[in-house]
């Protein structure tokens, strides 16, 4: 982050701690790859990291520049909001790799991968 965005060095440190935190509860919540590639859902993970950056806004209340404050309360809110649409994206996401996995294989070995099935409805 750059510091001319910033007023202070020691803001953006704050910032990239948030940054941080805010990455992990992303990538928890499977909206970010991880650095192999994968996507993980682990809402436990989640809520701790939201709960961490609640606390810093907390305490650092009156201590943050109009701009600071704005910033953070606004990470905190997206994340809180992105919570709770988590477990429909996981199930979707869930959902998309066992089709993905079931093309996979019927792909792979067609005599024993999976087929549908269609009957026309004349005979």
């Amino acid at each position: 982050m750059p510091e001319e965005f910033f007023e202070n060095e020691d803001t953006a440190h704050m910032f990239q701690l948030v940054h941080m935190i805010q990455r992990s509860a992303m990538m928890h919540m499977g909206m970010i790859q991880d650095s192999e590639g994968r996507h993980h859902f682990n809402l436990g993970e989640t809520k701790a990291a939201i709960d961490t950056l609640t606390m810093l806004k907390n305490k650092t209340k009156g201590n943050l520049s109009a701009k600071e404050e704005t910033m953070l309360k606004g990470i905190v809110s997206e994340l809180q909001l992105q919570f709770v649409k988590a477990p429909s994206r996981q199930r979707s996401y869930e959902e998309a790799t066992a089709n993905a996995e079931a093309v996979r294989e019927t792909f792979q070995d067609p005599k024993t991968g999976p087929a549908e099935i269609i009957i026309d409805e004349e005979e």
